[in-house]
């Protein structure tokens, strides 16, 4: 009886690994699918940037030296003009708790009036910290000129500063904080959704198959003759006239999945901090490799020869100089072609390269053909 549930079991076990590789290549199908509001934007639904100049008030002595910055006080005695307080433009404020700062903010898509969004508070002085500070009502605007948004509140500063006698201690940064919902927006920014029937989808990367894909999708779902690809970024979609029917059109097309193509091999290095930083696509070809390292150690003396007190020469100073060079250990290594990535990051790890020197390997593998990726240097 036995007998009989281990072959049950073992046919049972048999058709489920037939069952999981059938199923196999569908499941990694969709692991790798993504929306196409993940791939592609809509033409003119665009935030816009905002920008203002305002004061922080009620620092604890840690604003601006307004003796080294003029602005400072020239806006101090203007915004207190403003308020009904006047004073002479030659008065000369010692003022401790005040800051200069330049706001920005992004105006989203589809603003409407009253509604609050983030903004950025950013020193332009000398202020020390910006820490417990008050920004007060300062108007933000547009490329244009208008006034689209009023700023202001209490700022939030994630970092920590102490000085005494000299020495200091400052964690994080100081000098740039965020007010949460510190802007109304005060003036709307008309979008549109599309162009008369049309509406356009701009693809995140010009890719002539990924988006060949994402009108074959589209058009098997909303129906034929829907999408239409312009170029290689460009897809001009037909979509109904009706704005709420417009609406629930878009949503429908933004969530349809797309398995786009494989990305462009790529190495991006950074020779400045030594990052390096690479896709799955990267690919290596055999070659072989010899890296060693070269060091020149120059050491100088100053030799005094004084002359005896009696024999009426000059004291006389020398440089002696001893020059050393060390040459590393540069055996020549061969590495096998990888056809993915985890090879690769073993052959590159196989050379024992620091960060600084794989630039340079990198950037020969390149030159030589074994490298199959585009190396770009940022």
């Amino acid at each position: 009886m036995g007998y009989v549930m281990n072959r049950q079991s073992s046919k049972y076990l048999r058709g489920m690994a037939i069952l999981a590789c059938a199923f196999l290549p569908l499941l990694c199908g969709v692991a790798r699918a993504e929306r196409i509001k993940d791939l592609a934007s809509v033409q003119g639904i665009r935030s816009n940037q905002l920008v203002g100049y305002g004061l922080v008030v009620g620092l604890d002595g840690t604003g601006d030296q307004t003796t080294q910055t003029p602005f400072t006080t020239q806006s101090i005695i203007n915004m207190l003009a403003q308020l009904g307080t006047t004073l002479p433009t030659t008065q000369s404020l010692q003022l401790k708790n005040v800051a200069a700062v330049m706001i920005t903010t992004n105006l989203p898509p589809f603003a409407r009036i009253g509604q609050q969004i983030d903004v950025t508070v950013s020193s332009m002085g000398n202020a020390k910290s910006l820490r417990g500070g008050t920004l007060v009502m300062t108007p933000l605007k547009g490329a244009d000129g208008q006034i689209y948004a009023q700023a202001q509140g209490n700022l939030m500063v994630g970092g920590v500063g102490a000085s005494s006698n000299g020495s200091k201690a400052v964690i994080n940064h100081l000098l740039a904080g965020r007010i949460a919902a510190g802007a109304t927006v005060e003036r709307e920014v008309p979008t549109a959704l599309g162009q008369g029937p049309f509406i356009h989808y701009e693809m995140g990367n010009t890719d002539f198959g990924t988006t060949q894909r994402v009108v074959e999708v589209i058009n098997r779902e909303m129906g034929q003759g829907t999408a239409q690809a312009v170029d290689g970024r460009l897809i001009r979609v037909n979509a109904p006239e009706d704005a709420n029917a417009r609406v629930s059109f878009m949503g429908r097309v933004e969530n349809l999945e797309v398995r786009p193509m494989k990305t462009m091999a790529k190495v991006i290095v950074n020779p400045r901090t030594g990052s390096v930083v690479m896709n799955q696509t990267v690919t290596i070809e055999s070659c072989a490799i010899a890296h060693g390292a070269l060091s020149v150690v120059i050491n100088s003396e100053q030799q005094v020869s004084q002359p005896n007190a009696l024999a009426g020469g000059q004291t006389v100073t020398t440089a002696q100089s001893d020059i050393e060079i060390k040459q590393g250990g540069g055996a020549l290594m061969q590495l096998k072609a990888g056809a993915n990535l985890s090879d690769v990051v073993k052959a590159i790890n196989a050379l024992g390269a620091n960060p600084q020197d794989l630039v340079s390997i990198l950037q020969a593998m390149k030159a030589a053909g074994a490298l199959r990726a585009e190396l770009e240097v940022i």
